[in-house]
């Protein structure tokens, strides 16, 4: 038997303390609520996440003078039911949003960022605010 190399010692140490941190890159719902929480406090101190409002920003039509495009709402693709698969414009399917029919949303800041650029711009025809992302990820995260 031979005594490890101070290198495959390091490397050893380098991998395990990695395996240990994993756990802080993942996100859970509830800590991306509260990220937007505080960002939304930012702009109004007595801000608190309001599922029903989530609720009306997901189904609320938006006029397409707001987008240039024909009207949206992200229910239009997303479907009614946030529990169930979605349908793009061009007809690929998208997962379910609610974290209850997928655990994997809302657990990756970088991914959710990216997702609601990319949805707001098409939907409303800008940014969205961190109210809403908070509000909206307060009605998601509580749908069974």
């Amino acid at each position: 038997m031979h005594s490890p190399t101070p290198f495959s010692r390091s490397a050893g140490i380098l991998t395990f303390s990695l395996l240990l941190a994993w756990p802080a890159y993942a996100e859970t719902p509830p800590q991306l609520l509260r990220q937007y929480e505080a960002a939304a406090r930012q702009d109004e101190s007595a801000f608190q996440a309001n599922a029903a409002r989530g609720e009306a920003f997901y189904r609320t039509r938006q006029p397409a003078s707001t987008t240039g495009k024909a009207t949206t709402a992200c229910a239009g693709c997303h479907s009614p039911d946030p529990r169930q698969l979605g349908r793009t414009r061009a007809n690929k399917q998208i997962e379910p949003l609610a974290p209850a029919a997928n655990p994997e949303r809302f657990t990756d800041r970088a991914k959710v960022e990216k997702w609601f650029g990319r949805n707001c711009g098409d939907t409303f025809g800008r940014d969205c605010t961190p109210a809403e992302k908070a509000d909206f990820i307060a009605w998601l995260a509580n749908l069974r």
